[in-house]
């Protein structure tokens, strides 16, 4: 018999035994839309939206989509819905992604009614949006012109971002691979948008794409977590209702086979005067034919970890090894269709391009006749089988991770349960490997070496790339221009004015309260605490933290970094590289390594730096965090004891691999995450803490890194000496923190064993070396090859006098999502802009992400101050402001997360009772409040300090208008 619930009809009612949760999959009888409804106790509730949207060109339509359905809807014509949630809301999550093939629109929130309501402006939002002409100019593209004379120019927040992402020699590569190993179908466009392609989007196929996609016919619902689960089919049904069924060709085809392997070759922005010999990278990629069996794709997964994807997996070795380049990474992806199999070297010389393919054919080769190390295979197998049975998916909510994974099947028509459940899968591929030694050779046969479709892409440095790129974008705007009658122009320049004076204009009250939304009431008038037991441990301190963590255990053995000479700080890093990746006095660095990927769940390392209110010196710590299942801890203290003390530093040829590696890995983070960069060498010019940091991981550390591959080479003994100074510094009981996130009964059990393994640390004499930073004052440019900026404004409010109170949370959410949300993204194009206080240093910064401005942008963050001290805010405004900082303040945390978070609420001295008063100023917070602080922005407008990471011609533009900057050239 079928059960029929709010027109929803029951397909499937499963256990999920792996998750703990009930599974039901319905369809809606109405329109065939499909939902998974899973229900369990987690109160951090998941809901989602996903279209099949491939794309017929690469003009981003999908991403410009996505963008633009969260600006406003038939019930909700606001502006920005989008930003009124992220302001106002307790939301866990918020956000929208487009991949090659599909848009998925997920919320999550811990408050009930806080999710119902982001779940009904969200389907609002997919299923009635107003996609105005406006919609796509201010978020896909449009010509701007303010005068007749004035050069015609291109503007837009999806055409910004992706001229970011072109800019990332990683994206060019990883873009050109995908559509060069799927030409003929969906995957060899770019669904993000080619900033050369964007242009030709119209509004008309804007439209069109909607209404041909955006149905519910072509739609995957999903719920997660413990809100009623048909509260759930009644929701859905109240707005499907209104559509009827209809066809959707959404499904992308499978490609035909290769019948021989490809190349191509891409080139990527450089800078004329650098040494380029080993700047250019190569990527092999395999399409795989369409996997359905789940223990077949674990079997791969296993395989991708073994080969590839760990430090001390054998294709991995030969690689680095090979000294061809300075960095690899691969192994399996799974999120279209086929599956790929990559693997990637960065920093070759172009012409050997083709002996890294050879290499890794020649190893393939050698791995499927003679096998893989049995210690290799164990190693993956126990490091995938801890990541599943953990599911730590950190700050993104569990929900939503099993969302993208149904989707990995749901998408393409296949049973959405099946990649959900590990434990079958799992056990069959353990089954196979124990009945068969050679059954992951067997599939490096069948999948990669006897596969012919595959493809090889290089990508090269050329200093000319990003100045074609500029010049042929001006050409075909001029050419546009000279083709346009006085009318056309005429229009043009009013729908400038016109998008402009949109912006601009504020939203009705009558519009903004339409928007559902908590009220104060709601919010609970007391912090939430966790748990801290702190005692004394053999000249230490140990931190105790009693949360359930379903048998896991995670330690953080944070060791004083203030006893490290300040010249010695840069090579920090290095050391904490050395203890992981060199190996031991018994093992060398592979089977370490491997015995730390079969016997725990990782080991890894970590800084942190920060001010301390009211105290000079810095709170300084060099970590060693691991997680282990209890039964594995004697395994996991063996392995911390061999590490510390007796780890091998003096392999130079290892050691050169890790600094070229890092190196590598440096430089490509530099686009990506340019703002990063100029918040780090912000604060490095007004803190001790930051200065730190920035000798270690910000633009000087990679300064650093660049000279120490030349000292590693010339000067290697005295590296070496400066590495166990470092070593000597750090590693010993007396000032060291242990922090431990366990359950009490589990605790009992490992209690002992970590008492045992303190005691046999070195005792080290407690040293404090007060650091005699340099800080710089003055405003700075970082010179890359990017065709977007990275805009940074600072300074220290406590240097001027300025007052802690909670009440700058709420400030704060109102600058970035108002202030700058309207002037830098929207108005300027840039694809984010932030601001940020730290408590314990008093630095407050202005950042802008991909920005196309610079010298506007600078303007805008000091008319901050002004708009401050002028503002005039309703209880509804002020209201949503301070519901989104509690909701900042409340953020959704893991154990692990949590135990670590009090850690470092101790370290700085942050007690429940400063915290609870934060929380009461946030409460209390008021319209004076925000002028009043416009005042201390007023002063900080001529202290702060800038800095900005864009291309050299930008930054020197910057002089023309009154703004020098000491421009550094970084790559």
């Amino acid at each position: 018999m079928t059960t029929i619930t709010h027109g929803f009809e029951l397909l499937r009612d499963e256990e999920i035994i792996e998750l703990k949760t009930r599974a039901r999959l319905y369809r809606h009888i109405k329109t065939g839309a499909e939902v998974l409804s899973l229900e369990n106790d987690d109160e951090n509730k998941v809901f989602g939206v996903n279209f099949r949207t491939p794309p017929a060109d690469s003009t981003g339509i999908a991403h410009i989509l996505e963008h633009s359905v969260l600006g406003g809807s038939q019930k909700y014509p606001l502006k920005e819905p989008f930003v009124q949630l992220i302001k106002g809301s307790l939301h866990t999550f918020l956000n929208a992604f487009t991949s090659p093939d599909k848009t998925t629109y997920p919320v999550a929130s811990t408050n009930l009614q806080d999710f119902y309501n982001l779940v009904e402006v969200y389907l609002d939002a997919v299923f009635h949006p107003l996609i105005t002409p406006h919609h796509l100019d201010q978020e896909g593209w449009h010509y701007e012109l303010e005068n007749p004379d004035d050069p015609l120019v291109y503007r837009g927040v999806v055409f910004n971002e992706m001229k970011g992402v072109y800019s990332s020699p990683d994206a060019i590569l990883g873009r050109a691979a995908m559509q060069g190993l799927f030409p003929d179908n969906a995957y060899g466009l770019d669904s993000g948008g080619d900033p050369r392609v964007i242009p030709q989007l119209t509004y008309a196929q804007f439209r069109e794409f909607h209404t041909r996609y955006y149905h519910p016919s072509n739609a995957q619902i999903f719920f997660y977590g413990d809100d009623d689960p048909t509260r759930r089919l009644e929701l859905l049904d109240s707005v499907l209702r209104d559509f009827d069924a209809a066809p959707v060709d959404s499904n992308v085809p499978l490609h035909a086979p290769f019948s021989t392997p490809r190349r191509l070759t891409v080139t990527f922005g450089a800078d004329g005067e650098a040494d380029l010999t080993r700047k250019s990278m190569v990527t092999v990629n395999w399409a795989l034919p369409e996997v359905t069996d789940p223990s077949l794709r674990m079997a791969l997964s296993v395989l991708g970890y073994a080969v590839i994807s760990a430090s001390s997996s054998p294709l991995r070795k030969a690689l680095v090894d090979s000294g061809l380049g300075e960095d690899v990474s691969g192994g399996l992806s799974g999120y279209v269709r086929q599956p790929t199999f990559t693997v990637t070297m960065k920093g070759i010389v172009s012409a050997d391009a083709g002996k890294v393919e050879a290499l890794i054919l020649e190893t393939l080769e050698k791995l499927a006749s003679d096998g893989i190390e049995p210690e290799m295979i164990e190693a993956a197998l126990n490091s995938i089988e801890f990541s599943l049975r953990e599911n730590n998916t950190g700050s993104f909510p569990r929900g939503l991770s099993l969302f993208m994974r149904a989707l990995q099947n749901w998408n393409y028509g296949r049973d959405p349960l099946q990649p959900l459940r590990y434990e079958l899968p799992l056990a069959v591929v353990k089954r196979r490997l124990a009945g068969d030694p050679n059954f992951l050779g067997t599939l490096i046969r069948t999948y990669l070496l006897e596969n012919t479709h595959r493809l090889t892409a290089v990508a090269e440095p050329d200093p000319a790339h990003n100045q074609r790129l500029a010049e042929a974008e001006r050409q075909e705007l001029d050419a546009a221009k000279a083709a346009m009658t006085p009318d056309e122009i005429e229009r043009i320049i009013e729908n400038t004015r016109a998008l402009k004076e949109r912006q601009q204009r504020a939203d009705s009250p009558e519009d903004l309260a339409r928007l559902p939304s908590l009220k104060l009431s709601d919010l609970d008038r007391v912090n939430k605490t966790i748990p801290i037991a702190v005692s004394d441990l053999d000249g230490g301190k140990l931190l105790y933290h009693d949360l359930f963590t379903n048998g896991i255990f995670y330690l953080n053995l944070g060791f004083d970094l203030s006893g490290v000479p300040q010249e010695l700080l840069p090579y920090v890093p290095f050391f904490g590289r050395a203890l992981l990746e060199m190996g031991t006095e018994r093992e060398d660095y592979i089977k370490f390594s491997q015995r730390i990927d079969r016997k725990t769940g990782g080991v890894w390392h970590s800084t942190y730096l920060s001010e301390v209110r009211g105290q000079e010196t810095p709170a300084a710590r060099f970590f060693v965090s691991a997680k282990a299942t209890v039964a594995q801890t004697p395994d996991l203290f063996d392995i911390l004891r061999d590490m510390l003390l007796t780890v091998r530093l003096d392999d130079r040829e290892r050691f050169r691999q890790i600094v070229l590696k890092s190196k590598a890995r440096r430089e490509s983070s530099l686009i990506p995450s340019g703002h990063a960069y100029v918040r780090d060498r912000l604060r490095a010019g007004l803190t001790t803490a930051g200065w730190a940091d920035e000798q270690m991981d910000g633009i000087e550390g990679l300064f650093f890194v660049r000279r120490l591959a030349d000292q590693v080479e010339q000067e290697w003994p005295a590296v070496l000496e400066k590495l166990d100074a470092v070593r000597r510094a750090l590693i010993g009981r007396a000032g060291m923190v242990v922090n431990v996130t366990l359950d009490a009964d589990n605790w009992a059990t490992v209690q002992p064993q970590l008492a045992a393994f303190v005691r046999e640390l070195p005792e080290r004499t407690a040293v404090s070396l007060p650091w005699q930073p340099s800080l710089s004052g003055v405003d700075e440019g970082l010179a890359i090859p990017a065709q977007v900026n990275y805009v940074g404004k600072g300074g220290n409010l406590y240097a001027l006098g300025y007052t802690y109170h909670g009440s700058i949370h709420v400030i704060n959410n109102f600058v970035r999502t108002g202030w700058l949300w309207d002037k830098v993204r929207a108005e300027g194009g840039a694809y984010g802009a932030f601001v940020s206080f730290g408590k314990q240093s008093g630095v407050y910064s202005f950042l802008s992400y991909r920005d196309p401005n610079l010298a506007n942008t600078l303007k805008i963050y000091d008319q901050t101050a002004e708009m401050l001290r002028k503002v005039d805010l309703s209880n509804d405004e002020l209201t949503k402001n301070i519901i989104g900082a509690i909701g900042d303040v409340d953020a959704y945390q893991l154990p692990d997360a949590k135990g670590y978070t009090s850690m470092v609420r101790w370290l700085v001295g942050e007690t429940d009772e400063s915290r609870q008063q934060m929380r009461d100023e946030i409460l209390g917070a008021t319209t004076a409040d925000f002028r009043k602080f416009g005042e201390a922005l007023q002063e900080l407008n001529q202290q702060a300090r800038v800095v900005v990471m864009g291309s050299a011609d930008a930054l020197h533009a910057a002089g023309e208008t009154g703004r020098a900057l000491k421009v550094t050239k970084v790559m």
